[in-house]
């Protein structure tokens, strides 16, 4: 069932409204990405006083020279396979509201609309959970390193836990408000928790990820729509 709601949701692409948020998705989440790498940089060269030497790139790698370099694209679609797990956190406050309007227009057309979630409170509710996913990711780091054969399976347990917790939270909370969100989110948190697993799996292979925060908003909106009928 868990495909069949991403199978709908890759099928709405040639939805212009749809079209459209996938491409200011993809255009954010580069912009989030270069940002990212751009800061890396300049934290290692103002901590070092130099840059770093890379594999496969002449010479360190340095601020702004590097940064605009052909070898960047290289590096930043590495470094993606460990930011896209907060950038696709960041991206969904910003753009499921528009991409859960577009699939309920197209597969719900009988529900009535209901209100934005207000910017701020949308924000609120990215920065707090980007806390959570961070300090989580940082604590995980030390059962990485005691159970190093385990490493791949609880970073993708647990990543997919946090982000299938937030994207149903965020699609429920349209319709069920908060507390309500909360409540079905419990009654189906095996299900929810496996959505989000296979979530984070693409989001770690260069490229494809730059779709799948929208595809994701798009797929756990069909998965809330699903279980709220039951």
């Amino acid at each position: 069932m868990i495909f069949t709601d991403f199978l709908k949701a890759l099928a709405q692409l040639p939805d212009p409204r749809f079209r459209r948020v996938l491409w200011l998705g993809i255009g954010l989440t580069i912009a989030l990405l270069v940002g990212a790498y751009a800061l890396i940089l300049w934290f290692i060269e103002a901590t070092t006083g130099e840059g770093i030497d890379i594999p496969g790139i002449d010479g360190p790698v340095t601020w702004v020279g590097d940064l605009l370099g052909w070898g960047s694209l290289g590096i930043m679609m590495i470094l993606s396979i460990f930011l896209m797990v907060p950038v696709a956190s960041a991206i969904t406050s910003l753009f499921l509201d528009d991409v859960a309007q577009a699939v309920e227009d197209k597969h719900y057309p009988r529900l009535k609309p209901v209100p934005r979630v207000p910017f701020i409170d949308g924000v609120r509710d990215t920065v707090l959970f980007l806390g959570v996913l961070i300090g989580a990711n940082i604590l995980a780091l030390f059962i990485y390193a005691m159970l190093p054969f385990m490493s791949f399976a609880i970073f993708y347990g647990l990543n997919g836990y946090l982000l299938g917790r937030e994207y149903f939270q965020i699609a429920a909370m349209r319709r069920l408000g908060r507390e309500g969100a909360k409540e079905l989110r419990k009654q189906h948190k095996g299900q929810i928790w496996l959505a989000g697993c296979l979530m984070a799996v693409p989001l770690s292979i260069p490229l494809v990820n730059l779709v799948i925060p929208i595809l994701g908003a798009a797929t756990f909106t069909h998965l809330f729509h699903r279980l709220n009928q039951r």
